[in-house]
């Protein structure tokens, strides 16, 4: 029997006019599937290319020795959890992940999330509400933004790196009363700058505010964290994440013996899902113990990083782009227009490099970017390959899809 023939409804039709808005705009995104492992070289819908826009930082997501970590695993305890770890979900493999992160970062506690998403909406729903005040960063991640507007309290955004701004918001939020945060990332996804975390400790020290910083892109890039942000330099709340330098998956807050017991009776994210597969917890272990057995890896990074920078110092003026400084992986060159930043993406997949172009509302209107990021794995013919092709991608102005 045929099903009826039923024309779109008013959903759908509501949805193709917003699509075909997007695709207008040059702001309508597209999935590309990639056939194998997800290391520098990739194969991308059946073409190979290099990439350029993981954050894959350390070169881990392929190590071998990572990969090895998580097959021993599956075959030793099995695929899933099974159930939210208050239930029958909290492995073995967890417990010692949470130990040697907690060691890794001087901290006494860390509680494991499926994501960093859930990290960050479940820490901030768990300790504030709607008689508190957040202090956000304006470029903070969709995670601490949707977290904290979520969380009830009153949300105030600070200008980007405006450490005035949050001392006069926090001069606002003590005379209203309430708990108060202030909520930053450590090095913002989208321009690679860092934040002023030890300026913002000591603030939120003298003012009774919690600090917390989500540090996403720092965590196993930069120094151990206990050694980054020493004694009053300290965020009283760490957030990382497993799935950038661990090359795996997952997230974790890090903080005192009272801030991880909470959030176990509280954080609504955690306490409501199934518990991380066993397997990625111990190939996030072996991943952390490459981390701190072999730092050549962040040297090598940090070579690279540099390297880039001159390259494309070295192509002088006329390029359809702007450089900004950044010293981290995150190498953003600002084009402005979408449908320029999305010809010039095309035109280096051409070439067999892959990096991204980064539209709104990722990034502000009129910011449009190619967002660049560096591993510890790329070599120097890779770097060198990406800068000459950047240097022929001369676009004339009105040059679009």
């Amino acid at each position: 029997m045929n099903a009826p023939v039923v024309g779109p409804s008013l959903l759908d039709v509501r949805l193709s006019h917003e699509l075909e808005r997007l695709r207008a705009a040059d702001l309508y995104r597209q999935r590309r599937v990639i056939d194998g492992s997800h290391g520098v070289r990739l194969s991308v819908g059946g073409k190979s290319c290099i990439s350029f826009c993981s954050n894959d930082y350390l070169g881990l997501a392929s190590d071998p020795r990572v990969a090895e970590a998580g097959r021993a695993a599956l075959t030793r305890v099995g695929t899933g959890s099974g159930a939210a770890a208050l239930i029958s979900g909290y492995n073995a493999e967890h417990a010692r992940l949470e130990e040697e992160l907690a060691d890794y970062c001087g901290r006494e506690r860390v509680l494991l999330f499926s994501s960093g998403w859930a990290a960050n909406l479940g820490l901030l729903r768990a300790l504030f509400g709607k008689d508190d005040t957040l202090i956000c960063d304006e470029l903070n991640h969709a995670s601490l933004i949707d977290g904290a507007r979520l969380s009830g309290a009153r949300y105030v955004r600070a200008p980007h790196g405006d450490i005035a701004a949050i001392e006069a918001a926090l001069i606002e939020a003590k005379e209203r009363g309430g708990e108060i945060g202030i909520v930053s990332d450590s090095i913002f996804s989208m321009d690679g700058d860092e934040a002023e975390v030890p300026t913002l400790a000591r603030l939120a020290k003298r003012s009774g505010a919690t600090l917390i910083v989500d540090d996403a892109h720092g965590f196993g890039v930069q120094p151990a964290p206990g050694v980054r942000y020493p004694g009053a330099d300290a965020p009283e709340v760490y957030v990382a994440t497993l799935g950038k330098s661990l090359g795996a998956s997952g997230a974790f807050v890090a903080g005192s013996e009272a801030l991880i017991e909470f959030l176990i009776q509280r954080a609504r994210t955690w306490v409501f899902s199934t518990a991380p597969p066993p397997a990625i917890a111990a190939a996030a272990r072996a991943a952390l113990a490459i981390i701190r057995s072999e730092p050549d890896h962040q040297a090598q990074l940090a070579r690279n990083i540099a390297r880039f920078r001159a390259g494309i110092a070295a192509l002088g003026d006329g390029l359809p782009f702007q450089l900004m400084a950044s010293t981290t992986p995150i190498q953003p060159l600002i084009v402005g227009d979408a449908g320029r930043a999305m010809a010039l993406s095309r035109a280096l997949f051409e070439r067999g490099y892959w990096v991204a172009a980064i539209r709104p509302p990722t990034v502000p209107a009129g910011t449009s970017r190619l967002r660049v990021t560096l591993s510890a794995a790329h070599d120097e013919v890779q770097i060198d390959g990406l800068i000459e092709a950047i240097g022929s991608c001369r676009l004339p102005p009105d040059a679009r899809r």
